[in-house]
């Protein structure tokens, strides 16, 4: 077994000890690792993923919370506040360039690691992103630790969950790697916060921002993890316009195509400008107390929609494979293989009309007729040349064959846009499929047979169990009273055993067919 996938299932037993560990009463965590071996089995025979990739590292299994939005829009003073803690730098202009991942310690002072601690460990958002880090930025492979870090603090608010907070958009001189790994954090997060000045409404200025965090965000199938906050609304009460500065947001979002949506607005009262008027103080800071207790509701809830988010993604990552990704990957074989039988077709008929202009003008048909003779008696030297003209026409072929393939490739980019890690993954399954070693008569992408399509419909069918489970264990919609709160139990009762077992054995079954 290569070393590389040998340290991934490594990780990923860890992983499962830990969270079997950690949520004892929650099984569904642990049970869905295994899920996602299967998953990582049909996506590594299709292309997908290389040997030591895995989707259980592309979802964090702490529930996480990102806070997005420029220098200027006051996220670390909101999350100091919310920590009640000095954790952050804080300032009008940008004060830190790094991603910053927030998460509890058991011990008192506030710590700073650097980013190998994230880097090497499957359970935070940027397990092993050195490797993206060295493909996109623009001054060469550099340190982890110029781009990330990891800080502890004993909040409890922070217990079980990751806070990251992200550099601003105009602060970075590495523009293009700081999106892209906001879009990664994106991608990941259960809950995202998405920052705005109050006091600088111009669309203009904030470009990057309303690409990356709102046009990108309309049709996502998430996109009501998103929440749009206001900040710093205290500057509005001099004027006492603060439904003239929503307005003002809401027609510059518009433009981004974000047409419905709530802003959340708010301030800090330790930071903020003093209110002189006590109605409006009172009126601006009733409605503070209100949008903040919603935003510190759904930042407390999440623990339980990580739970149905990574369970969710099982099921929604199998579907994506079975339709978008093998529909496109066919697509896409086609278009190749029409391209390649045309030029090919007509590189041919070229060298043909050639070679007949050539022994017509040369009186040369008795060497075709000696040369076939040659060939049947089996003559050394006619067989060689046949050889090399086989190998000519082969070679032609085959660099077709590629540069047809490359050619196709080199549109996704622009199909995909910011979705770099799925134009990745194309590229990968598509080279895979059009390798030199594949026929062409063969109409599925590699690795698409009856028994991965079984194992996709083993994942979304135990996806179901998990997401059933869950409902178990939250829900309660007849009311009655489960037996565990009727009368304590000294031991598993056979029903306890039994659905064990029906969770249990499918598993084992399923390990044996694969």
């Amino acid at each position: 077994m290569p070393q590389s996938s040998t340290n991934i299932n490594k990780r990923l037993r860890s992983l499962e000890t830990h969270l079997a560990e950690e949520h004892p009463d929650n099984p569904v965590l642990a049970k869905a690792v295994h899920s996602f071996r299967k998953l990582d089995h049909v996506a590594q025979d299709i292309g997908l993923l290389d040997k030591n990739e895995s989707y259980a590292t592309y979802v964090t299994w702490w529930p996480m919370i990102a806070v997005l939005g420029t220098f200027s829009a006051g996220k670390s003073t909101f999350i100091n506040s919310y920590l009640n803690l000095h954790l952050q730098r804080t300032g009008n202009q940008a004060v830190d360039d790094k991603f910053t991942v927030i998460c509890y310690s058991r011990h008192d002072e506030i710590k700073t690691l650097p980013g190998v601690a994230l880097d090497a460990d499957p359970r935070f958002p940027f397990f092993q992103i050195s490797r993206s880090i060295a493909e996109i930025s623009e001054t060469g492979p550099q340190r982890i630790d110029a781009y990330i870090q990891l800080k502890t603090c004993p909040s409890e608010k922070i217990r079980g969950k990751i806070l990251i907070d992200s550099p601003g958009f105009d602060a970075d001189s590495q523009r293009n790697s700081t999106l892209r790994l906001t879009q990664h954090i994106i991608d990941l997060s259960d809950l995202v916060l998405v920052f705005f000045d109050a006091r600088h409404p111009e669309p203009g200025a904030m470009k990057d921002t309303l690409e990356y965090l709102v046009s990108g965000t309309i049709n996502r199938a998430d996109s009501n993890k998103f929440l749009y906050i206001l900040n710093q609304m205290d500057v509005t009460a001099k004027e006492d316009n603060p439904e003239e500065v929503v307005s003002a947001w809401q027609r510059s979002l518009s433009q981004a195509g974000l047409l419905a949506g709530k802003f959340y607005r708010i301030y800090n009262p330790d930071a903020a400008t003093p209110i002189e008027d006590p109605q409006i103080r009172e009126r601006y800071e009733k409605k503070r107390i209100e949008d903040m207790e919603e935003i510190n509701a759904r930042m407390q809830q999440i623990e339980v929609e990580r739970s149905y988010r990574i369970a969710g993604m099982l099921e929604q990552t199998a579907e994506t494979i079975e339709n978008q990704v093998i529909n496109k990957l066919t697509n896409m074989l086609q278009t190749w293989k029409k391209r390649v039988f045309l030029i090919d077709g007509i590189l041919f008929s070229l060298l043909l009309i050639l070679s007949v202009v050539a022994l017509s003008m040369t009186d040369s048909w008795n060497w075709v007729k000696t040369f076939i003779e040659n060939i049947a008696a089996t003559e050394t030297s006619s067989l060689v040349t046949l050889a090399v003209l086989a190998g000519v026409i082969g070679y032609i072929h085959f660099t077709v064959r590629s540069k047809v393939a490359n050619s196709i490739i080199k549109k996704l980019p622009a199909e995909f846009g910011h979705d770099h890690n799925a134009c990745k993954q194309y590229t990968q399954a598509f080279i895979k499929s059009t390798s030199g070693l594949r026929p062409m008569f063969l109409n599925k992408p590699a690795g698409w047979n009856s028994g991965n399509q079984r194992i996709l419909a083993q994942v979304k069918n135990e996806a179901n169990d998990y997401i059933q489970s869950l409902n178990d264990q939250f829900t309660n919609p007849s009311g009655r009273k489960l037996e565990a709160e009727q009368a304590p139990l000294t031991e598993p009762t056979a029903e306890v055993a039994a659905e064990t077992d029906s969770h249990t054995e499918p598993a084992k079954e399923t390990e044996a067919k694969q």
